[in-house]
């Protein structure tokens, strides 16, 4: 009962600004300029931001489909990673535009609505951060045994089915208690879960800490490969210096847009977990910091795509071959002989 009583002082302070006495204008006005501002950002996100994000995982998954025999072990992760991308992009208005406790808010929606759009927000941000350690996890096996095709044509679907059903499954747990807190009225099974902030926890650790110690323990091995001097550093077969950098890149960036989110998760747990009564201000600034953190982890979908165009050398070469079959349409063309290549040649 205190959780979400704690719950709802933080969801009425976040927004409304209100100096709890007469002396704290100044706040009231910093308080107004932010969410302003935040609101501002987000208008301009949804109108650039997201129809390139849109367009580019778009083309990043048709470009690498139409070219199934081309495809790498990065390209495998990277379709996924656009999937879960064009999820978030189709998400981003209703959360960002949407949010109960703001001002501008422009509709509200009912309890079912809105746990099944977090569950969606929750699979893609598992899938996108799965398939961010699956790709540094591979490219360390890639480098130490060259020629093994983890990720690759030939398994394309199963690596897929399970990054996916990884995802709903390890995110089981927590989705039965956002849905309790939600429905727990109707379901009296659910009685005794209602608490979102044992979701959040659990969402912190799978979504999170687990991907983290992976992704450091990864980037450690290829590390300490990468000074070794071995006979297979000379095989054709080995991935190219664009793929080290197109890793890199990825991890830091998907880690840094969806950080400061755990964090805020996590920083509303503890607060909650203390059973102690909040000052409403500070809880409107750590929800506040949550919206923030939000809108960075959907600007992921955008940036994604566009790093994997900036790096991937091999991107242009399969976009061309995509409107060259575009253009054919019904029409015999020519088999292009490039578009039959080893499946790690150009890794």
């Amino acid at each position: 009962m205190q959780s979400k009583e704690l719950r709802s002082l933080g969801e009425a302070a976040m927004w409304s600004c209100g100096p709890l006495n007469g002396t704290m204008q100044g706040e009231e006005q910093l308080c107004q300029d932010l969410r302003l501002g935040l609101w501002v950002l987000s208008l301009l996100y949804l109108v650039a931001g997201v129809p390139v994000g849109l367009g580019y995982n778009t083309l990043l998954v048709l470009v690498n489909l139409s070219s199934k025999s081309s495809m790498t072990m990065p390209d495998v992760y990277f379709v996924n990673m656009a999937v879960a991308g064009l999820v978030l992009s189709a998400l981003a208005p209703v959360h960002l535009l949407g949010l109960p406790h703001t001002r501008w808010a422009l509709w509200s929606l009912s309890s079912e609505a809105h746990v099944t759009l977090l569950i969606l927000f929750n699979v893609a941000s598992l899938v996108t951060m799965y398939s961010t350690v699956l790709l540094s996890l591979d490219y360390y096996i890639e480098r130490a045994l060259p020629r093994t095709y983890m990720a690759s044509v030939y398994n394309t679907r199963h690596v897929c089915g399970f990054v996916w059903g990884g995802a709903l499954l390890t995110s089981f747990s927590s989705l039965l208690f956002y849905i309790c807190s939600h429905v727990s009225s109707r379901v009296a099974e659910c009685a005794k879960m209602q608490n979102t902030e044992a979701a959040d926890a659990i969402l912190v650790l799978i979504g999170y800490v687990v991907p983290g110690l992976a992704v450091l323990y990864a980037l450690a091995l290829i590390s300490r490969i990468r000074k070794e001097d071995t006979p297979l550093d000379q095989d054709m077969g080995r991935l190219e210096p664009w793929v080290h950098r197109l890793l890199v890149a990825t991890v830091c960036m998907q880690f840094g847009l969806w950080t400061p989110y755990y964090l805020s998760l996590l920083g509303h747990t503890v607060l909650v977990s203390r059973g102690k009564p909040v000052d409403g201000h500070y809880l409107g600034i750590l929800y506040f910091v949550k919206d923030l953190s939000k809108f960075l982890a959907f600007s992921s979908s955008s940036v994604t795509p566009l790093l994997y165009r900036h790096i991937n050398r091999n991107f242009p070469s399969k976009l061309r071959r995509l409107i060259k079959k575009m253009n054919c349409g019904l029409r015999h063309c020519s088999p292009d002989p490039s578009g039959v290549q080893p499946v790690m040649a150009q890794a």
